[in-house]
């Protein structure tokens, strides 16, 4: 059984189309289902552009492009975070698996049946947390031969798991407290990314709206990992400044293939050289040595 495709989407009709277009010429969206959740409008000024989205999606169960394509359309602002957490959770339940995209990712022809193969192939793998279709401008190794390799920190753009990882999550955060103070716990969480242990900060303190980052944490208590591809099966195309919780950025961009290529999956081992390189794309040690020193200086100033 193929794996659900889960799509949250909110007021970019034209990132809408790209994503659902692209996806749409994957070479399992004929076999697939497609669950749209769009969530209504924050304000006034984007009434408009969540109307435009609605009307398109409503009209794709017309085009044939996928098995089955239902629409759910929320009557009040839930915010991306709920509105990730609870349209997977309802389909992840039914499904025992998801397949999840955003209004502002792009895929490559062979996303799906990566996907859905690599969810066949580690799903009796404890060790494996997720899958994740996007990966970054990494120089790989002399001699690294596998298709895929491991990394400590899950990704959101195009990612899949199953149902038995998904409900260990405790979205609630109870043991923060204790988490605040525990420096080695916080150094851990940070082998994903000098960000990380902020992240969850700001999550904690109301100043960001993330999913991802509780989902992140409970990977990181339970030392699991997450497979991404070499070669990036995902391209995000909302780094324009257009998006809610980004702002406009290149750093990210990527080329997708554009058919053809297969992804071999195998069981790769931890190395070093590349989670070193993962983890600097969210800041180097010096980034992270002047950030904390400015901090510092502003906490000084306001004494």
């Amino acid at each position: 059984m193929l794996a659900p495709i889960v799509l949250f989407v909110y007021a970019r009709p034209e990132h809408t189309i790209k994503t659902v277009e692209a996806l749409a010429k994957n070479e399992l969206s004929k076999e697939s289902k497609l669950f749209i959740f769009s969530d209504a409008p924050k304000g006034k000024k984007d009434i408009e552009k969540v109307e435009k989205v609605r009307n398109y999606i409503l009209s794709l169960s017309e085009k044939n492009w996928f098995e089955s394509v239902s629409v759910h359309m929320s009557t009040e602002n839930k915010g991306l975070a709920n509105s990730v957490i609870e349209g997977v959770t309802s389909k992840i339940e039914e499904f025992g698996k998801v397949i999840v995209l955003e209004d502002d990712l792009v895929t490559s022809p062979d996303f799906l049946s990566y996907m859905n193969q690599a969810l066949n192939y580690y799903e009796k793998n404890d060790d494996i947390w997720s899958i994740c279709g996007y990966t970054f401008n990494i120089n790989f190794p002399n001699g690294y031969s596998d298709d895929v390799y491991l990394a400590y920190r899950g990704g959101s753009w195009g990612w899949a798991t199953w149902i038995d990882r998904w409900i260990q999550v405790d979205w609630e955060v109870k043991d923060y407290p204790k988490f605040k103070k525990d420096k080695v716990v916080r150094k851990k969480l940070n082998c994903g990314g000098r960000d990380m242990a902020d992240m969850l900060d700001a999550q904690m303190n109301g100043k960001i709206d993330s999913w991802a980052i509780r989902w992140c944490y409970t990977q990181s208590k339970l030392n699991k990992f997450t497979i991404y591809p070499i070669k990036s099966r995902v391209k995000n195309i909302g780094l324009d400044g257009t998006g809610t919780h980004s702002g406009k950025n290149n750093k990210f961009d990527v080329t997708i293939p554009s058919s053809g290529e297969k992804v071999n999956l195998s069981n790769p081992k931890l190395n070093n050289e590349i989670l070193k390189k993962f983890k600097d794309y969210f800041g180097t040690k010096w980034d992270w040595r002047i950030i904390r020193l400015k901090r510092t200086i502003k906490k000084i100033m306001k004494v």
